[in-house]
């Protein structure tokens, strides 16, 4: 039996394209972006205010960096640092073998040696254009996986030896093993798969009991999925259809938060799911795995 709940908005943030949920325990708030809208938001657990910082570039990509009160970012056009005070870009890598004019960056996220991970993708997804690169303390790249589609959802086990993937249009959520040392990934199986009447996995997240949460496309919610069997255990629904990513957060990291997107809906969708694009809150029932900060 699939347990089941719901979640509620956190705030209207009408998203266009919105991805990337974050927590950020020093500052007490979450982060996620709108691709599309250029935009980075953050909201405050301590007043309930929600700031917005609109950048010049699509951002993807959001994850706590080594420096206090800076980020790090996926763009349409490479990596950089957020200065959250200026509000100043400084770009750190360019390097994913990319035509900037028609590529972005897209999912990510970071291994326990602080690493950054970060896929590129057409503009248009087209099939087998992007990749999925790791990027070092000392700003050196090196290709992990190659001709993906829409690379999507990043999460490392708590012994960090083995890495969930998905390429979103394969429906597929696969394990790879992962040497932490070397960053070297070796494909072990598909631990879930999604049917296609189910959506499109897209965002992940591992929680402390190991399970893990898949955003669903087109599937109007989050399922919390046994990477042993396939199984789906439970299932958080999302007035939107599009889900795109979900993230634990709080001191106890016992919330989630999820993200949606408006992208590709017409006027009629809009007025049966009108919030569609906000970003959502629940209480999961389980709390999440510690997500590691990059050395950039």
């Amino acid at each position: 039996m699939v347990n089941k709940t719901g979640a509620a908005v956190l705030y209207p943030s009408g998203c266009i394209l919105g991805e990337s949920p974050m927590w950020h325990n020093e500052r007490q708030s979450c982060f996620w972006v709108d691709i599309e809208g250029c935009t980075i938001y953050e909201y405050s657990f301590l007043d309930k205010s929600c700031r917005q910082y609109e950048l010049s570039k699509r951002v993807s990509l959001v994850v706590k960096g080594s420096i206090a009160d800076e980020l790090i970012v996926g763009l349409q056009g490479g990596v950089a640092r957020f200065n959250l005070l200026t509000e100043t870009l400084t770009m750190l890598t360019t390097e994913l073998n990319a035509d900037w004019k028609s590529y972005r960056c897209n999912d990510g996220g970071c291994d326990n040696m602080g690493r950054l991970w970060i896929s590129t993708t057409d503009l248009k997804h087209k099939k087998d254009a992007g990749a999925l690169y790791c990027v070092d303390k000392n700003l050196q790249v090196s290709e992990k996986l190659g001709k993906l589609s829409i690379s999507n959802g990043m999460a490392w086990t708590a012994d960090n030896k083995r890495l969930y993937h998905t390429d979103s249009v394969t429906g597929a959520i696969k394990s790879y093993l992962y040497d932490e040392r070397t960053g070297d990934l070796e494909f072990e199986c598909i631990a879930v798969h999604i049917p296609v009447e189910k959506g499109v996995p897209d965002g992940i997240a591992l929680d402390a009991e190991g399970k893990l949460w898949i955003a669903l496309w087109g599937g109007y919610g989050v399922g919390r999925f046994d990477v042993d069997s396939g199984e789906m255990l439970g299932f958080i629904d999302v007035p939107a259809p599009n889900v795109s990513s979900c993230a634990f957060v709080g001191d106890a990291l016992d919330q989630m938060i999820i993200t949606t997107a408006k992208k590709g809906m017409t006027e009629n969708d809009l007025k049966g799911f009108p919030e569609s694009g906000h970003i959502f809150i629940v209480e999961p029932g389980v709390t999440g795995a510690t997500v590691f900060n990059c050395v950039l």
